[in-house]
């Protein structure tokens, strides 16, 4: 038989006395899996779901080591591959890197990083960064059924190919790998269930406390211990890492010009020595007012996905560039249903509100300074009115009852202030009121809530949301509804609470203020002042109120963002609102 005769006779190969029963030839709009994407797909089904069908994608450590070695093996010139019959007849050895290799009756596509050919036998050489494992097989079948489907494509181009390498650089190993029929037939299923799973677009569940778990580049993205605790009230190990230990980069001078050079961004003010800041410590860049971005440092903040967040003087956030998450619109998709279903948007709606009204209500109970015999009215009211939330038959009837509870926790916060700060003639606050707002104290809410909307347009934009299409907020030109949906119960426990402290703090006196018929705003010295504790508050850990793990307030809201995501795609039943306690 045939090599080509092989490969087709395998397809329709019984597996342990049943036919199986794979995915049928790729259409011409069907993309090729490749080959790596076999491979882990063998490894863990979902980790390729995500990078494959939703183009999800975060480096670490180990991927970084793997791109060296693939490009140590791709240096230097190599000659091309003679065809099929050209080589049969061709004496001698011959090698070549980087060869492309795709088929539509298979399904398949490759990269091969190194091909030897021999007396017309090609040989695949796959690079792995690692060392060489002892096994009686001489490696992982998940890197055995990569080097195998590269066979495969070769067979399927017309090459005489009996077997497949693995060489593994730390070590400096070479791995033998024939392709027996057991071997064939694994890697033909893995690609077929791939196909398949991704046609119906439901991830596989995640693995179960696996050890493969913690050294996966994906473990902030899958949240593989959180998901399975609604599946099946697993106790996460840990919280997940951060997919980039960085932090956001604003710059708010009028005429600042930021620029690159080598691996930093350099900030340029007139009559002031340049600022650099390493690239790998920037998360996001924001940039408030007038402010010049030059094209090199666009692209390379491109490049990395680095968000750059466009925002007024004031901070009202106008719009984003770069990091908009994964390459694939299936999240959104999901997102905009619900969006179309008013049943599901309104008890979506209530549940965010009750969270909203609960968490004031801790707001106040903890941070209380006024009269003792006050507190317990104000207190007691809120839980009745969080109670409420659940009875509001319409949207109408729900933004009253928010509405109310609004109008009661404002009245209220003086009472949290300082003696020193209430005794101040220019922090005097009667009522939240905006656009513009009429005081001290109402710039700084303002301020912080627009500081609040940007980390979470950033956080939903990098999942794969839409920040514009919420499920509670009107829609409206320039208004990113979604992100004003899900910081509603933050609201006073990040926002409130960082413009709490830095009037009680004294990190804001009444000279920050610029008041003018139109209203009041902070000046620049008031700005940073205020944004560096909305940052620390940021940085203040916390403990999940679900999970029960330690985790800042900036790793949370990443959390929950992706756990929104999930709960979106059916993969857990409900939202954890972040409700302490």
């Amino acid at each position: 038989m045939s090599q080509t005769d092989t490969t087709a006779a395998v397809v329709a190969l019984p597996i342990q006395g049943e036919l199986e029963l794979f995915a049928p030839p790729a259409d011409a709009d069907e993309l090729l899996v490749p080959a790596r994407m076999v491979n882990e797909w063998v490894y863990c089904p979902r980790l390729a779901f995500l990078e494959w069908a939703h183009g999800e994608w975060a480096g670490n450590a180990d991927t970084a080591a793997g791109n060296r070695a693939h490009a140590a093996a791709e240096a230097g010139r190599a000659p091309a591959l003679p065809a099929p019959d050209d080589l049969a007849e061709r004496d001698g050895k011959l090698k070549t890197r980087r060869l492309s290799l795709a088929s539509e009756r298979l399904g398949l596509a490759a990269e091969i990083d190194v091909l030897e050919a021999e007396d017309g036998v090609v040989t695949p050489v796959d690079v792995k960064a690692g060392k060489r494992p002892h096994l009686a097989e001489g490696a992982w079948l998940p890197e055995r059924v990569q080097v195998c489907v590269q066979g495969l494509l070769l067979r399927d181009a017309g090459y005489r190919c009996d077997e497949g390498a693995l060489w593994f650089a730390q070590s400096r190993e070479r791995v033998r790998v024939p392709f027996t029929e057991d071997l064939i037939a694994a890697s033909l299923r893995a690609a077929s269930e791939l196909r398949l799973t991704v046609a119906a677009g439901r991830a596989p569940p995640p693995l179960d406390h696996s050890p493969k778990c913690p050294r996966c580049s994906l473990l902030p993205i899958c949240l593989p211990d959180e998901v399975n605790w609604f599946r099946k009230g697993a106790i996460p190990r840990t919280p997940p890492p951060a997919a980039r230990p960085a932090l956001p980069l604003y710059v708010q001078t009028p005429g600042a010009r930021v620029g690159r050079r080598a691996a930093t961004l350099v900030v340029q003010v007139e009559g002031e020595p340049d600022v650099a800041v390493p690239l790998d410590e920037i998360s996001e860049l924001i940039l408030a007012g007038p402010v010049g971005l030059t094209t090199p440092a666009m692209h390379e903040l491109l490049r990395r996905e680095t968000p750059v967040a466009w925002t007024s003087s004031g901070f009202w956030f106008l719009g984003a560039t770069g990091g908009h998450g994964p390459r694939s619109a299936a999240i959104r998709t999901v997102q905009y249903a619900l969006a179309a279903d008013p049943g599901r948007r309104l008890a979506f709606a209530r549940d965010l509100v009750a969270a909203k009204i609960r968490n004031q209500r801790t707001f106040l109970r903890r941070n209380w300074r006024g009269e003792a015999g006050a507190r317990g009215p104000v207190i007691d009211r809120l839980a009745l009115l969080a109670e409420r939330t659940g009875r509001a038959h319409d949207a109408p009837a729900l933004l009253g009852v928010e509405g109310e509870a609004a109008a009661l926790y404002f009245r209220a916060l003086p009472s949290l202030f300082t003696e020193a700060v209430a005794a101040l003639p220019a922090f005097a606050f009667e009522q939240r009121n905006r656009r513009p707002p009429a005081d001290p104290v109402n710039a700084c809410l303002s301020l912080a809530y627009a500081l609040l909307t940007r980390t979470f347009t950033s956080a939903l934009a990098t999942v794969g949301l839409d920040p514009w299409k919420g499920f509670f907020h009107v829609e409206r030109p320039g208004r990113p509804s979604l992100a004003l949906d899900l910081i509603e119960p933050y609201r006073p426990l990040i926002a409130d609470s960082a413009v709490l402290t830095a009037l009680n703090n004294g990190e804001l006196a009444p000279g920050d203020f610029v008041t003018t018929a139109g209203g009041c705003n902070l000046n620049p010295k008031g700005r940073r002042a205020l944004i560096s504790a909305y940052e620390r508050r940021l940085d203040q850990e916390t403990t999940h109120p679900v999970f029960g793990y330690q985790v800042s307030m900036r790793r949370l809201i990443q959390v929950q963002a992706r756990l929104f995501a999930r709960w979106l795609l059916g993969e857990i039943p409900d939202y954890p609102h972040y409700l302490p306690r």
